[in-house]
């Protein structure tokens, strides 16, 4: 699955839009590189999302097609929130 198509479906990002221009600004990184909005997202990947004041660290363990509200919480583990003080 594409990164843009699974951060909308995760709910990281709430729409696919956002998500394609925040890894083209290279605000997320999959495994610890920049990653472009088409980048296939698997099992297990680590992805970092750099929202303006944190840093989301989340491990991918499912990849669902599906949009419902119930299975987005189902795709990713929390492994670390880092708030930036500006």
């Amino acid at each position: 699955m594409r990164l843009d198509k699974y951060l909308k479906l995760s709910r990281l990002i709430k729409r696919r839009t956002v998500a394609k221009d925040a890894s083209l600004d290279e605000k997320i990184l999959v495994n610890g590189k920049i990653a472009k909005p088409s980048k296939e997202i698997k099992e297990g990947d680590i992805i970092e999302v750099n929202y303006y004041k944190t840093t989301l660290k989340v491990k991918v363990t499912k990849i669902i097609n599906s949009s419902k509200k119930e299975d987005a919480n189902e795709m990713y583990e929390v492994i670390e929130v880092i708030e930036h003080v500006i």
